[in-house]
Formats: C-alpha cells, structure tokens, sequence
C-alpha cells in the first residue's frame, strides 16, 4: 500500500536547459510557415521605407526647424501613445490563440446563461402577470 501511494506521489522535475543549451536552441534556423513568408514578401517595400523614413528623421533632427514642425504634424498624445506601444510585451501566437478562445467561450457560456433566464423569466411573468 505504501509503496502505491509512493509511486502515485513521484513528482517529475523537468531538466532546466543551460545557457549553452538555450544558446546553441536560438541560432537554430526558425521554421517559418508559407503563410509567414507571403506576408514578408508583402511587407518588404513598406520595411525599407520605414526604415529610410527613420534615417531620414534621425539625420533632419539635428535642425531646430524639423524638430518643431515634427512636434506641430505629430501631437504630444500620439507620441506618448507610441512610446507606450514600444514597451508592451506582447503575447506569442499561440498564448493569444489560447486566450481568443478562453473568451470566446466565456461569452457563449454568459450568452447561454442569460438567453436561460431571459426565457425562464418570461414565461414565469406570463404565467403569474397574465392568469
């Protein structure tokens, strides 16, 4: 009996990697999906632009003159918004995956609930309001 309980009880440790470990893991080549490798494809031109607009802004801010009119074309609420952007750490896909259908459910079930209700309580009010 002892010896039952023994072994229902053994916990399993999973092995920690070590530095190297996650070293040599990280410069593994990614597996990137055909769906990921389209979407790259399509956001290439707008990367290059982007980045030459970035260049463009850090070489242009050394004069007075376009650091002034950036403030007057981009307000002080839309950079504050971005800057609180840059420091989100945002979910992976499949943490987000989990918690679209963590909610989804959750609604259904509330729907469900209140439709229950809404019907039981109709037909209770017509009962007793209306005999």
């Amino acid at each position: 009996m002892a010896e039952e309980e023994q072994t229902k009880s053994k916990r399993r440790i999973r092995k920690v990697e070590t530095v190297r470990e996650q070293s040599e893991k990280s410069q593994q080549p990614q597996k990137t999906s055909p769906a990921r490798a389209v979407w790259r494809g399509f956001t290439a031109p707008l990367r290059f632009v982007g980045r030459g607009l970035r260049k463009a802004g850090q070489k242009l801010g050394k004069y007075k003159f376009f650091r002034v009119l950036g403030r007057i074309l981009w307000p002080y609420y839309f950079r504050n918004s971005w800057a609180e952007l840059r420091q989100v750490t945002w979910p992976n896909g499949r943490l987000t995956r989990q918690l679209t259908i963590a909610v989804l459910l959750f609604a259904l079930v509330f729907g469900i609930i209140v439709a229950l209700l809404d019907i039981g309580l109709d037909k209770l009010f017509k009962e007793v309001l209306l005999k």
